[in-house]
């Protein structure tokens, strides 16, 4: 399904996103929050650095103009801030620090690309916890929510990368190593 706001003219098209994934440790505890409060979000846990956008751009093109945007981009820490919630989603949000807006306000204009109403100033840096939570649950559920405590309070991205998404699935397309990253063989 396409979230409103970001469908161009004519056949549907895949959403692409660029993304951090946060470090195992904390991978692995989002789920297993998850699976122990039964919510789910979409896909792998992950930190949007853009929202999901459609573009005309395809393969090599997309993957050049990320690959410029993200040139001499240094691995950056992401310093988590706390639970939020909007109606129906709960989020642990991240502080939307110089090197993150940088990066996302870099990323809007790079890209030819849909926007999102999550772009630009509406922009908040997250790893989603649950989405569609019903109305109903909400209180019982944000309760439980408050009183988990991530394993960590921040992390450092070493790497971006650009995924597709297409009826459901989400692939990555391509990962892109930041400049001054940790070698993880060494």
């Amino acid at each position: 399904m396409t979230p409103p706001g970001l469908h161009l003219p004519g056949p549907p098209q895949a959403l692409y996103s660029v993304v951090a994934w946060p470090p195992p440790q904390l991978d692995t505890w989002l789920r297993r929050q998850q699976e122990h409060l039964n919510v789910r979000a979409f896909g792998a846990p992950h930190l949007n650095l853009r929202a999901p956008f459609q573009t005309e751009l395809r393969g090599e093109a997309l993957i050049s103009a990320c690959r410029a945007a993200l040139a001499e981009q240094g691995a950056f820490e992401v310093r988590l801030r706390g639970w939020r919630r909007v109606p129906g989603i709960f989020f642990l949000e991240c502080e939307p620090e110089g090197a993150i807006r940088d990066l996302h306000r870099r990323l809007l204009d790079a890209l030819p690309s849909s926007r999102g109403p999550h772009d630009g100033d509406g922009y908040r840096p997250h790893l989603t916890l649950a989405l569609g939570v019903l109305p109903w649950a909400e209180e019982e559920l944000w309760g439980a929510v408050q009183a988990l405590t991530p394993p960590v309070t921040h992390f450092s991205v070493q790497a971006l990368t650009l995924t597709r998404e297409e009826r459901g699935e989400v692939q990555e397309l391509h990962t892109f190593p930041l400049e001054g990253a940790v070698d993880s063989a060494g």
